[in-house]
């Protein structure tokens, strides 16, 4: 993508210059955000209504904050695992619920911290391939309950369920389908499947949800799915009058898991502050990289923003919020040029919430189960396990392992499983635990705007933050030499990011050439696969 010289002002100047652009671009991804909220809180066991709050609060208040230009903020179906366990193991319903908010406030907390302690690096500590197992797992998490709703299943019968046993029940869920509820799934479904892998530019700017709304709902109304009494108490979406909400209480937070469940607070605090930052910065990033005007988001400050936003959104009862990635990457296709369309996309909520949700509650629940279900299909692609095969055997082992462990435990340990056997796998390969931590990386001043990067001992994970603070610390329009000769083994991790970042500071006018690889053996014929020079003890 060409830099383009032309920069869109910002804060309130951007405002008045891209008004039009990012008006209609917040309106559009509205229009997809709506749906996708709902269903997110229902799937989460949230009330449908508070879906929609953690949007407004991502639009209008986060907007403010943000060190990203063109992400969206709002409730993301990669946190669906997490809320929906922390929900459960709280006892589930209205207390499981405001526990559940609890830690997503002191979650919100810790990221406010992370932001000022500058911990926007923190994604760069994780395996590629552990993030990629860890998506994937969420998206078949969140295949195992939907598949069931899609068939029209009362979700009170799913309660409880772990994910492995949601898969197993699948068949009887079959058999004992609704058969309205499951056309009007099964269509909702299909279109969404074709309108996503149509290539008509024209067609792809209508938001795929809004078609399945526009169909789904007089299906509704023609297979008389309000009145058939099998299903009428969960057929379609229940919202709520937001100002009776308010008159219920403003504040719906309950602290007490602190003292009552401890052990379970702490660790869903932990995994809404961990796996929801990571999310978060890695969207950003990507977002970054769509952006035609290239310019760089502050990752600190966009991890404090969020922060501030989940701290907001548990107190008044919202799911925990990202950066989320495929609204904002509709932003970016939309022509948002600013992030006012952020703020947009909330305003637009907030007015649909005030004087539009006797229109919302016709939507069929099985359509939201649908368009979540193609969320989780994206995330759990066959393509994603051909392509990382392709990266090298130990990079799969690793990927597997990790949606392993986290269908048959929660996402912590299986994150963390994925971060131990790729440690494992590259001291087998070659890598030295006595460096792991230890300076290995040495930048060499060439004369003017010539510099060297070398690694000793070993080229992984663990080093990347290390070689970003390098890279800082050289001046634009350089010419970077990176040489691998002195590391025994360069995995697949820190070749993903150096092959990154040789396309982004090409952008910059920065040259950057990798060298130093001719005695390694690489694992696959991919360019990023794992190389050592240990044939013997290779695990590919």
């Amino acid at each position: 993508m060409k830099k383009n010289k032309y920069i869109p002002k910002d804060n309130w100047e951007g405002l008045k210059e891209n008004f039009s652009s990012d008006s209609i671009s917040g309106f559009m991804v509205f229009l997809l955000a709506l749906p996708l909220s709902l269903g997110i809180a229902k799937a989460s066991g949230f009330p449908a209504l508070y879906g929609l709050v953690t949007a407004i609060i991502g639009g209008i208040v986060v907007t403010f904050f943000m060190g990203s230009r063109l992400s969206i903020k709002g409730p993301a179906a990669g946190l669906i695992a997490i809320a929906s366990g922390a929900v459960a193991a709280f006892g589930e319903g209205e207390k499981g619920w405001q526990l559940t908010l609890g830690t997503i406030v002191i979650a919100g907390l810790l990221q406010i911290l992370f932001g000022f302690l500058k911990l926007g690096k923190l994604a760069d500590l994780f395996p590629t391939s552990a993030i990629h197992g860890m998506l994937a797992a969420i998206g078949i998490i969140i295949m195992a309950k939907q598949l069931h709703l899609l068939f029209g299943i009362n979700p009170a019968e799913l309660k409880g369920k772990e994910p492995l046993e949601l898969l197993a029940m699948l068949p009887s869920s079959i058999v004992h389908e609704n058969a309205h509820m499951t056309e009007i799934g099964i269509a909702s479904l299909l279109l969404m499947i074709v309108i996503n892998s149509l290539n008509k530019k024209k067609l792809k700017q209508i938001p795929a949800p809004l078609i399945v709304l526009a169909v789904s709902i007089p299906l509704g109304f023609a297979l008389h799915i309000k009145t058939d009494g099998e299903i009428a108490n969960f057929a379609l979406v229940k919202v709520g009058n937001i100002i009776e909400e308010l008159k219920k209480g403003i504040f719906k937070v309950d602290f007490s898991g602190i003292t009552s469940a401890p052990g379970t607070f702490v660790q869903y605090v932990i995994l809404f502050a961990l796996i929801g930052s990571i999310e978060s910065l890695l969207t950003a990033k990507a977002v970054d990289e769509l952006d035609p005007y290239r310019r760089k988001s502050d990752f600190n400050k966009d991890l404090w923003a969020v922060g501030i936003g989940n701290t907001i959104s548990g107190i008044f009862g919202g799911l925990p919020m990202i950066s989320e990635v495929a609204r904002s990457s509709a932003n970016v296709a939309y022509g948002a040029k600013t992030r006012w369309s952020n703020f947009f996309h909330g305003l637009f909520m907030l007015i649909a919430v005030l004087f539009a949700v006797s229109f919302i509650e016709l939507i069929p629940n099985v359509a939201l189960a649908a368009m979540l279900i193609f969320v989780g299909f994206r995330l759990a692609s066959p393509k994603e396990f051909v392509h990382i095969w392709h990266v090298g055997k130990d990079q799969f082992i690793v990927f597997v392992s990790t949606i392993v462990v986290t269908l048959a435990t929660d996402l912590l340990i299986g994150v963390g499983t994925g971060i131990l056997l790729e440690l494992i796998i590259n001291v087998i390969n070659g890598a030295s635990l006595k460096y792991i931590f230890k300076r290995n990386i040495f930048v060499h001043h060439l004369g003017e705007l010539n510099y060297k990067i070398d690694f000793k001992h070993h080229a992984i994970f663990s080093n990347v933050p290390k070689l970003k603070n390098a890279l800082v610390q050289i001046p634009l329009g350089s010419n970077i030499i990176i040489d691998f000769s002195g590391a025994s083994i360069v995995d697949h991790t820190i070749l993903h990011i150096v092959h990154r970042l040789k396309d982004e500071l090409e952008h910059e006018g920065t040259k950057l050439t990798i060298q130093g690889m001719d005695e390694h053996i690489s694992f696959s014929q991919t360019l990023t696969s794992t190389r050592t020079k240990k044939k013997s003890k290779q695990l590919a």
